[in-house]
């Protein structure tokens, strides 16, 4: 899939939460109607799911706020209110746990398919972070977005 104007790589942080702003971004394009249609298949589910469960609270609701407006530090500190607390460490870890998805663990075989199936085979895609930058044409390589 290419580059979808609006929509940032997952590697990107709020308030130092990977993946965050991504589903922000998701929610919103999808609620105007632009987030392409490859992409339908898995919202709500897969990290946006487990992003959701992380903050405590229901995807839905998170969808909800995320619509009433404001920006992502704000809805992400009115999850944080809201939602589940959590400690620097489980903020730690998710971002590890999010950061090397599929790289020697239970869905790496996914990850193999998959780059397969979006054509970007002979790139080193290990993770399904790397997967989605490759994908939407950007080289993790190159800025090593995990180092930040």
């Amino acid at each position: 899939m290419p580059h979808v104007p609006g929509l940032r790589s997952p590697y990107d942080r709020v308030v130092g939460l990977v993946y965050f702003g991504r589903m922000i971004d998701k929610i919103r394009l999808h609620a105007a109607g632009n987030l392409p249609e490859d992409y339908l298949r898995n919202v709500g589910k897969g990290f946006d799911m487990r992003c959701a469960e992380h903050l405590g609270l229901p995807y839905d609701v998170i969808v909800k706020r995320a619509l009433e407006g404001g920006t992502e530090e704000e809805v992400l500190a009115w999850c944080r209110e809201n939602g589940a607390p959590r400690t620097e460490l489980e903020v730690e870890m998710w971002n590890c746990f999010l950061l090397k998805r599929g790289w020697r663990d239970s869905v790496s075989d996914v990850v193999a398919k998959r780059v397969g199936e979006y054509g970007i085979t002979g790139k080193p895609a290990e993770t399904f972070f790397d997967l989605i930058e490759f994908d939407e044409g950007r080289d993790p390589r190159a800025t090593q977005p995990w180092k930040v």
